[in-house]
Formats: C-alpha cells, sequence, structure tokens
C-alpha cells in the first residue's frame, strides 16, 4: 500500500468514526497532495508525497511559533494537532549517531572540504534521509563539520 493509498484510507476510517478533527487533517493532507499532482500533470510516489507531508509539517512548525508570540492558545492547539498527526505519516526520525554517520559518508562521498562544498553534502544527504531528519537543524550540523 502507497503512502496516499494509507493516508485515503485514514480519511476513509476518520470520516466513519465521526473523527471531526482527525478528517479535517487528513483532507488538507489530501488536498495539497493532489494540488501538486494537477500543478505538474503526475502521479505522486511515496517520496515527493513525504515531501509534501514534510512542507505541511514545516508550516505548521512556523504557525505555531508565530501564535505563541501573538498569545493564541487555541490555534497552538489546533496546529499542534495536526502537526502531530502529519508525524504520523513521516518515517522513524534518526538518532544523532546515525545522522553524523550519514554527514560523514556524504562529505567523504562528495569529497567536501568546505562550507563551499556545503551543497554537494546536503543534496546526498537529503536523499538518503527524507522526511527522517529536520533539514534546517541538519544544515547548521553539516556547517560545523565543514569549517
Amino acid at each position: 500500500m502507497t503512502l496516499k493509498e494509507r493516508i485515503q484510507e485514514d480519511m476513509k476510517a476518520a470520516l466513519r468514526g465521526g473523527e471531526r478533527e482527525r478528517l479535517a487533517t487528513v483532507r488538507l493532507i489530501l488536498a495539497a497532495i493532489k494540488q501538486r499532482e494537477v500543478d505538474e500533470r503526475i502521479s505522486l510516489d511515496d517520496a515527493q508525497v513525504l515531501a509534501v507531508i514534510e512542507k505541511m509539517v514545516k508550516q505548521r512548525r512556523e504557525s505555531i511559533a508565530s501564535f505563541q508570540s501573538g498569545g493564541r492558545a487555541d490555534l497552538v492547539a489546533k496546529e499542534q494537532a495536526e502537526l502531530n498527526l502529519l508525524h504520523t505519516y513521516l518515517p522513524e526520525p534518526l538518532d544523532d549517531a546515525a545522522i553524523d554517520a550519514l554527514i560523514g559518508a556524504a562529505i567523504a562521498e562528495s569529497g567536501a572540504m568546505s562550507v563551499k562544498d556545503m551543497g554537494k553534502v546536503m543534496a546526498l544527504i537529503k536523499s538518503r534521509a527524507a522526511g527522517r531528519v529536520d533539514m534546517s537543524a541538519l544544515g547548521t550540523r553539516v556547517r560545523s563539520r565543514l569549517t
């Protein structure tokens, strides 16, 4: 079963179970997937669906930070619930040791010597760790290793 099919099945289950909040979030995910499919005139595979979900996760994190600074606890709770549901579709995150090993392997494979080569390293890591690591935090770690 593909990730997209799993999300569609979860929508049906939420509809049958009367879970309104879960249903709304799952519909948001499916709408984002469908929008990308229509825009690009393709059918998304699992990696591309993961990219859509990662983008939604990033948007929710930014919204939560914005709502917290604005003192909107009600909207923070809503966004946090959506974020928690989005995380159920992402693969298990990598631990620190696995991330360090991945960074080391990518640096060795790309032959990176300085921060100028950071793009090559990040591209290798992104293809191998899609959805399993926060790319912004990873960028900081790669930069510190290359300096």
